[in-house]
């Protein structure tokens, strides 16, 4: 039987492709034509870089199982892009936002943590019928990646498919409930930023802090914005390449030694090498964001790590059937963003959090890197910082706090 052929068999003809969608998104997403700006007002970029991909696999014109780009990605550029989006962070800083800014952004990690398993058992309690069989298991694994999207951002949602071997269908259902929810969320926060001072007035919350938070952003900003030159780059690429190529060599041995001395972990997957990987790769960045490396953001450190998660993003993308989504999974989603969302408006009502903490505490896990400075820069544009700041500290604690979430769903569907 003859094997069957693809229009696309290279895996470099494939990476070209890749290459030239992400492209022609960003290059219109950036365009000043109307068309375009209102285009982009209702489809997020990031769906697209998803979405155009998967057509590749949706009409047979790739095999994805057959192309190693997704390897290439996630082994090397996802942890070179937790490094370097890790790089900048200030854990002082963030201490400095002061207890509240800590306290929101906590309150939506566990809200995330705790709505999964709810919005499981919710689900399953509605369509019995569709967890029968392998159902519940690939919805529970499908979740974890949600979670990890929702904690940290693309670089955890992609360390969840891989340590629970999620599949592509799955995946591509929880894709689907990210990009609609998350962008449902995100208008209602942005209401609410055109709101804040009302809304601040009426719960007495005090907004001192922010006066102080936009002067010490604006000045970071002004004095390490520098232009980018080519030895900054390669420099930025020896830090990123060599803490991963470290967190390799660390990550093959820590998993087997885990799994043979401690089998209870394994059942957890925490034997799992690129678990390690990841927690190694991010620990790294950290690690060296006490050292003057931590000044390469100035000379655009995390833009080259989102480069290299947009390529992440793509490749999962020849992953994604779309014929395959199902409609009823949206329940989960919306049943797991009310609890975030309702915890969040609830602990801020108690303490007397500032809109702005509760906003971007919110998109800091829900959007992450990508989405979080929008929020920030509604309230002040030189807040924005203050937005990717938190959501840098997501990726931190994203994939851990993801892997909770998965521990737990696979208990319940146990």
């Amino acid at each position: 039987m003859e094997q069957q052929r693809y229009f696309i068999e290279s895996d470099a003809v494939l990476f070209g492709v890749l290459s030239l969608i992400l492209g022609a998104i960003f290059y219109t997403k950036q365009s000043k034509h109307p068309f375009w700006e209102k285009f982009y007002t209702y489809i997020p970029a990031l769906l697209l870089c998803y979405l155009l991909p998967s057509f590749l696999t949706t009409f047979g014109l790739i095999n994805a199982a057959d192309s190693n780009l997704y390897y290439m990605a996630s082994r090397y550029l996802l942890p070179a892009a937790l490094v370097l989006l890790t790089l900048s962070v200030d854990l002082k800083g963030i201490i400095r936002l002061g207890p509240k800014a800590g306290i929101m952004f906590l309150t939506g990690t566990l809200g995330i943590v705790i709505g999964g398993p709810v919005a499981f058992i919710v689900t399953r309690w509605l369509f019995p019928e569709a967890f029968a069989g392998s159902g519940a298991e690939d919805i529970w694994r499908g979740m974890t990646t949600l979670a990890g999207s929702w904690i940290g951002g693309g670089a955890n949602q992609a360390a969840m498919m891989e340590v629970w071997d999620v599949s592509g269908p799955a995946f591509t259902q929880m894709v689907a409930i990210d990009v609609v929810w998350a962008n449902i969320w995100m208008s209602i926060l942005l209401l609410m930023a055109a709101r804040s001072a009302k809304i601040d007035a009426r719960t007495g919350a005090d907004v001192s802090a922010i006066e102080r938070i936009k002067l010490k952003m604006e000045t970071f900003h002004e004095q390490n914005l520098r232009p980018v030159k080519m030895d900054d780059l390669m420099l930025i690429a020896a830090i990123a390449f060599g803490v991963t190529g470290l967190a390799h060599a660390i990550a093959n041995w820590l998993g087997p030694a885990i799994g043979s001395a401690f089998p209870v972990l394994a059942e957890m997957n925490l034997d799992s090498t690129f678990f390690w990987l990841v927690i190694i790769a991010t620990a790294g960045g950290v690690g060296m964001s006490f050292t003057k490396a931590r000044n390469f953001e100035g000379a655009g450190a995390s833009a080259v790590g989102s480069v290299f998660i947009y390529i992440l993003v793509a490749t999962i993308g020849l992953k994604m059937d779309v014929t395959q989504i199902k409609p009823f999974l949206f329940v989960i989603g919306g049943v797991w963003i009310s609890i975030h969302a309702g915890l969040l408006l609830l602990v801020g009502k108690l303490i007397k959090a500032p809109v702005f903490f509760l906003a971007v505490g919110s998109q800091a896990n829900v959007g992450g890197a990508a989405s979080a400075p929008v929020v920030a820069s509604a309230f002040h544009v030189a807040l924005a910082p203050v937005g990717v700041l938190l959501a840098v500290f997501g990726y931190v604690i994203g994939t851990s706090a993801a892997m909770l979430t998965g521990i737990i769903l696979q208990y319940l569907a146990s």
